[in-house]
């Protein structure tokens, strides 16, 4: 038996009491380059569940598990995530749904509904007990790797300027609970209603920039211009894109894959999953500085931005 059955084991037989027992064999789910999932059938009334292991160190890369657990609860009560069974500092378990990802394409072409969701979440008045915010979250991993002996590197180092600059254009004043990890993996149509998005994963839930959000969402899911729009369009109420706010989307896909690189950087760290870290952080870092060559566009982006302050905030 593994060190992760037994770690299981144990735990569902601690849950008893509270989840009741369970029958049959807990089945792996894959998917996941940060913890271990378990899809599990509790004895009725509790049914299936899905019991998330935290990786080792996890703590490390910015995770409040309790900000996990109000997040997935939060979400659970807007109808966009599935309903939270139980959760404290060794697992989370939530109900399993029924359901796929969200087919590519089709995010693409209809983004509605997805950016519905979070714009109701960042809208739910929910306040978390940890805060998101990029440049920050770069700082403390840089610390990280320096007490454990890697070598920060110029790449590294010049992202974090980069982040910087966009961050003092459109600092965070009104922090609002976010998401923060909108991969393709974690954005799942419920099982009873193709047209209805549920958002799984909250481990990096924080109070955070509602920008962050948009510019995950974009880039981790391939949006091409006119899906942008269509993202900008649903979330600010069926308002035409502007020059500013398509400005802020690119600035904040930019910061999206810093966040993304320096994870991998740390990862490759200290992560014990079987899982390519150094490659996931070249590929961020080579999107990134992709995007950001061309320094004509973006200090027009940066300026569009800035000047657009006051229609940025819903």
């Amino acid at each position: 038996m593994s060190d992760v059955d037994a770690q299981l084991r144990l735990l569902l037989m601690d849950l008893r009491d509270t989840l009741g027992p369970t029958s049959g064999t807990p089945v792996p789910l894959g998917g996941g380059i940060t913890n271990r999932n378990f899809r599990v059938t509790f004895e009725p009334p509790v049914g299936e569940g899905v019991v998330r292991l935290p990786g080792r160190n996890t703590g490390l890369l910015g995770i409040d598990r309790r900000a996990e657990l109000l997040a997935g609860e939060q979400a659970a009560e807007l109808g966009i995530g599935p309903r939270v069974l139980y959760g404290d500092e060794r697992c989370l378990v939530t109900e399993y749904v029924p359901g796929a990802e969200l087919d590519s394409d089709r995010l693409r072409a209809t983004p509605e509904a997805v950016v519905r969701a979070l714009r109701a979440f960042h809208d739910s008045g929910l306040e978390l007990p940890a805060g998101f915010w990029i440049p920050d979250l770069l700082v403390g991993y840089a610390a990280l790797l320096s007490q454990r002996g890697v070598v920060v590197d110029d790449r590294y180092r010049r992202t974090q300027r980069l982040v910087d600059e966009i961050a003092a254009a459109l600092p965070l004043r009104e922090p609002v609970a976010c998401h923060n990890d909108l991969l393709p993996g974690n954005l799942m149509s419920a099982g009873d209603d193709s047209d209805r998005p549920m958002l799984v994963d909250w481990e990096y839930a924080g109070m955070g920039h509602r920008w962050f959000d948009l510019g995950n969402l974009a880039v981790n899911n391939a949006f091409d211009p006119a899906a942008e729009d269509r993202l900008l369009s649903a979330y600010f109420d069926g308002e035409p894109p502007t020059a500013g706010r398509r400005a802020a989307l690119q600035l904040f896909k930019l910061v999206s894959d810093a966040r993304e690189a320096a994870w991998g950087v740390v990862q490759g760290t200290i992560s014990e999953l079987d899982f390519d870290f150094g490659v996931y952080a070249d590929q961020h870092f080579g999107r990134l500085w992709g995007a950001a060559a061309d320094q004509r566009r973006l200090h027009a982006w940066l300026s569009e931005a800035t000047e657009a302050l006051p229609e940025l905030t819903p």
